[in-house]
């Protein structure tokens, strides 16, 4: 059984071969396995972490390169499901040298959104040390019941638990259901991570602080905002601590954050005590994951993006 579980999306990305250029301008598009969670899954197993994904894709040609995608990758797919009645959701994406994320989604519904409730195992989930999730699969139902559902599963097992907003305007049916829902799954996270673009729209505030103070009363112990190049903030309610990022070439910024995600992670698996990390700890930790982000900007598309130990500690 895996060590380490995520839930969500697991879509192709179809990314612009031709940067700072819209959409409609794009010449061509270069096919990229994708969505938030399931790139969390394979940096997760790319660090050496026994990891699975729970999800589902079409029954068509998309969905057979995304289990193919997943399991050259080491990621368990026992409950990654093909369904028979819906397409694998696409996205397509215009790269952008500022780091801003141009995106539209091909989703009518798509598969990711049909995982339904008795499609869950709550065994699996039971014997994960860690469980991460987003907000996507939040979006509609049925996912969002199966999403519900696995996190309470995980919750009272006593996993430690990830998340990850990975806010997505465009995917939800109106602004105040995506806050909602954001929210909502909020006090279940032990670690929450937040981009700066993300920010305003959740909390509602451009200042760190109020924002900070409403996430951590909820009971998350860790709280992370990443910061582009600028490298993240990082709180735990005792201490806190800005860490630079690392100037690159980049390529694609597609993914960074995900390759952030699965990199802190693998560093804070097995920890019981967020509050008692201290900044000689969280610093460390966050230097890795920083390097780890640096890393997933240097070729187009995530997954074949993401870094492995050695890769970043050889950048380091």
């Amino acid at each position: 059984m895996p060590k380490a579980l995520c839930i969500g999306e697991l879509l192709i990305d179809f990314v612009s071969t031709t940067p700072d250029v819209t959409l409609a301008e794009a010449p061509g598009f270069v096919k990229a396995p994708g969505g938030a969670p399931a790139n969390v899954a394979v940096g997760l197993a790319k660090l050496g972490i026994e990891t699975g994904f729970i999800g589902k894709v079409g029954a068509d040609p998309f969905g057979d390169f995304l289990f193919e995608t997943l399991q050259q990758n080491r990621v368990d797919t026992t409950y990654l499901i093909a369904g028979e009645t819906s397409r694998t959701t696409l996205a397509f994406v215009a790269t952008r040298s500022d780091g801003m994320k141009d995106i539209t989604f091909y989703r009518h519904p798509g598969a990711d959104i049909q995982l339904s409730p008795d499609e869950i195992d709550a065994d699996y989930i039971k014997s994960a040390d860690l469980f991460h999730y987003g907000s996507v699969s939040l979006s509609h139902s049925p996912t969002r019941e199966a999403t519900l559902k696995s996190i309470q599963i995980a919750k009272d097992a006593g996993a430690f638990i990830s998340y990850d907003p990975n806010l997505r305007l465009m995917l939800w049916d109106n602004a105040n259901d995506a806050k909602h829902w954001i929210w909502e799954v909020m006090p279940s996270a032990n670690v929450v991570k937040i981009s700066e673009e993300e920010w305003e729209f959740i909390t509602g505030d451009t200042e760190l602080e109020t924002g900070i103070k409403r996430i951590l009363g909820l009971g998350v112990e860790l709280l992370i905002v990443t910061l582009g190049e600028q490298g993240c903030y990082y709180t735990n309610g005792k201490v806190d601590g800005y860490v630079d990022g690392y100037a690159v070439e980049v390529v694609d910024t597609l993914g960074a954050g995900d390759a952030f995600v699965a990199a802190m992670l693998s560093k804070l698996i097995g920890q019981t005590e967020l509050s008692a990390l201290t900044n000689n700890d969280l610093d460390d930790i966050m230097l890795y994951a920083n390097a780890a982000g640096a890393l997933a900007t240097q070729k187009v598309g995530v997954i074949p993006a993401l870094p492995t130990d050695s890769d970043i500690i050889q950048f380091l």
